[in-house]
């Protein structure tokens, strides 16, 4: 019996027939009652660019499937009562339910609004004039079926040198949603009509606003704290053990944006690559978590990443504090 590999799969001949299947994919131990901590990675296979957020009682992770672009077509979903204990939602969106997506799904961003959940997502890693970019999908349940809100992109064209990717949603506290996004080193924020079917024009006219900060490279995030916009982005190359993620504090979702450090990279000992967030606040609580996705140290190929989470910490003065990357992971944490 030979065995060959095509494409990403394990094939064997035999008898002059061929058989194909997937290579094993890394495993999550199974927690037990005796189980003190997560571990890391906290999902099973290769996943990415994970979106954490609370819905209800339950902790959630919409993940990048982290594959070659023209499998990357199907996303999937993880719930968890406890960040410990994590329940697969299997191909809650795929290219079949977005007609215009032929490639590349990646970099969910989930939002409930009023009885409706909304999953903002990039497709087809799109270039001036193919068609593709930032598209919306809505479903009644955080577990999908997603089907498509617009039936064509929410953001298709380049605007300020930002690729329509990496599309984060930010409600700010007048209840203005906004949508930060971009790829290429460039990163436009923009106000959502509250139906999410287009964008509010800014009071000076324009609609998408360049708010890039120094070394950022794509993955932007925003949240409140103490009265204060973080913004968090990451840096270096996401195929690189230099991949990384910075933050900046301003007193508005425009800014201005100063650089203030670097809070979240490799560790030689543990993983590369460590980038592309995510994080959780519980809520009533200053306790807060970060969810990001890494490489194994025995892993070379590029789309061999995993998501794990750390607990993320800030001073007196509100910075916040870099992270320990661990192979433990957290602590059982109910809501």
């Amino acid at each position: 019996m030979k065995k060959l590999l095509l494409s990403g799969f394990v094939c064997s001949l035999l008898a002059g027939q061929v058989a194909c299947a997937q290579p094993s994919r890394p495993a999550k131990p199974k927690p037990t009652a005796a189980t003190s901590t997560s571990g890391n990675p906290i999902l099973p296979g290769w996943y990415a660019d994970p979106e954490a957020i609370i819905f209800g009682k339950n902790y959630w992770i919409y993940p990048t499937y982290s594959a070659p672009y023209n499998q990357q077509v199907f996303m999937d979903a993880f719930s968890s009562p406890d960040l410990v204990h994590w329940t697969k939602h299997p191909r809650i969106v795929d290219t079949a339910s977005v007609k215009w997506a032929k490639r590349a799904m990646w970099a969910p961003s989930v939002i409930k609004k009023d009885s409706k959940y909304f999953l903002f997502f990039g497709a087809n890693d799109v270039h001036e004039g193919e068609i593709g970019g930032i598209g919306v999908a809505v479903a009644d349940r955080p577990e999908g079926p997603f089907k498509d809100h617009l039936g064509k992109p929410l953001v298709g064209n380049i605007h300020n040198g930002a690729q329509p990717i990496d599309q984060f949603v930010f409600q700010d506290k007048d209840g203005q949603y906004y949508l930060l996004y971009g790829g290429w080193s460039h990163c436009n924020i923009a106000r959502l009509k509250p139906d999410f079917t287009g964008f509010l024009p800014f009071p000076d006219g324009s609609t998408f606003k360049e708010i890039t900060p120094q070394n950022y490279v794509e993955g932007p995030l925003m949240f409140q704290r103490g009265g204060k916009y973080y913004f968090m982005w990451s840096e270096g190359g996401w195929t690189g053990p230099n991949y990384s993620v910075a933050y900046a504090v301003a007193d508005s979702p425009l800014g201005p944006w100063q650089r203030a450090g670097r809070i979240l990279q490799q560790d030689p000992k543990v993983a590369t690559g460590a980038g592309h967030h995510s994080v959780l606040q519980v809520p009533g609580t200053d306790e807060w978590y970060i969810v990001y996705h890494r490489r194994p140290l025995t892993e070379t190929d590029q789309n061999h990443r995993v998501t794990c989470i750390d607990r993320m910490y800030f001073d007196a003065q509100g910075r916040i504090q870099p992270v320990q990357i661990t192979q433990e992971g957290v602590a059982p944490r109910k809501l």
